[in-house]
C-alpha cells in the first residue's frame, strides 16, 4: 500500500511491486543486471547518468535509477506515512 514512488527524473514505480532496492556495485548484481538485459526485463531510468540503485520487482524486472538507494527508501517511508495520515483523517482520529 505504498502508491507510486518517484525514482528520479519523473519516473515512478508502483511501491507494492518492489522487492528490493540495492546498491549496484557487487558482482552478483552486475550479473543480475546483465541477465535482465538479455531477458528483456531491464528498465533504464537513469537518463544516461551513473546507476546508483537497482530496483528489483516481483515480476523480475530490474529498474536502474540514478538516485541513491537510501533516498528511494526514504521516499517509501514517506509514502507510507502519508497514507497512514490520510487514513487517520478519514477515520476522524
Amino acid at each position: 500500500m505504498y502508491g507510486l514512488i518517484n525514482i528520479g527524473f519523473g519516473n515512478v514505480v508502483v511501491g507494492d511491486r518492489v522487492v528490493a532496492i540495492v546498491n549496484p556495485e557487487s558482482s552478483p548484481l552486475k550479473r543480475l543486471k546483465e541477465q535482465a538485459k538479455d531477458d528483456g526485463k531491464l528498465i533504464d531510468a537513469t537518463y544516461g547518468r551513473k546507476t546508483r540503485a537497482i530496483i528489483v520487482t516481483d515480476s523480475n524486472h530490474i529498474i536502474l535509477s540514478a538516485i541513491q538507494p537510501e533516498t528511494i527508501a526514504m521516499r517509501f517511508i514517506q509514502a507510507l506515512l502519508d497514507i497512514e495520515n490520510s487514513l487517520h483523517k478519514i477515520r476522524g482520529e
